[in-house]
């Protein structure tokens, strides 16, 4: 039996609607295995907590750093609401002890799960909004999220990270770099791609993402890192 209380206690909430809580752990898999859930999976309340939390960040972002550019602000908040980010904040939270997943699911540990768990947190943020307000919303952000912007600039992971590969690429190589998809996988609504980039016919690295978009940024990153081209 899961204790969602635990939850409560670790995010210094406690919940009105207790059925909205577990509703934002509920992963459409698990739904599709128990047809005799009396409540949904979580995928409205991730779509009112991906709005939430990128208003949320953006007016945080636009105060904290009053010289910064729009393309500057507009690539510190990517950076610090993506997949990747989004879901150590879950694992911080022990966000996997909560998860109701289908038995699939539930043994799948790898990069998908990564998409999960970023997921879960946007669900459980518009499950605070619903229940709590802006107010609450916005204290919960910042306790979880806020900390991180400082270590992302100093790591200049917020650069936009096709665009500094291939500068550094036509720089040192005087080549330009090209992506490839290697594996594309999952149903629509959950596609997962593997891109690998190349200097020519010299294989970089893969990226993973839920679009290509993604899954490219996530390679050139890695590259900039396997190259030393981080500056």
């Amino acid at each position: 039996m899961i204790e969602f209380s635990k939850f409560e206690k670790t995010a210094g909430i406690s919940f009105n609607d207790k059925n909205l809580l577990k509703q934002a752990f509920t992963h459409r898999s698990y739904v599709n295995e128990n047809k005799t859930l009396s409540f949904a999976h979580n995928e409205r309340l991730e779509f009112l907590g991906d709005a939430v939390l990128e208003l949320i960040v953006t007016e945080y972002l636009y105060s904290k750093y009053p010289t910064a550019t729009e393309g500057d602000l507009t690539s510190y908040r990517s950076a610090l609401v993506n997949a990747n980010t989004l879901s150590k904040v879950a694992r911080d939270l022990n966000i996997n002890e909560y998860l109701l997943l289908s038995k699939g699911e539930a043994k799948d540990e790898g990069r998908a799960r990564i998409y999960i768990l970023a997921n879960t947190i946007e669900a459980i943020i518009g499950a605070i909004f619903l229940d709590q307000g802006y107010g609450i919303t916005k204290d919960f952000i910042s306790r979880i999220l806020f900390h991180l912007i400082e270590k992302i600039i100093e790591n200049k992971t917020w650069l936009d990270s096709k665009s500094y590969f291939q500068e550094m690429a036509q720089e040192y190589t005087g080549i330009t770099p090209s992506y490839k998809t290697i594996k594309e996988e999952g149903p629509d609504h959950d596609k997962h791609f593997t891109i690998g980039v190349y200097l020519e016919k010299e294989f970089v690295i893969a990226g993973e993402g839920s679009s290509k978009q993604e899954a490219e940024q996530d390679a050139a990153r890695k590259a900039l890192e396997v190259k030393g081209w981080l500056q």
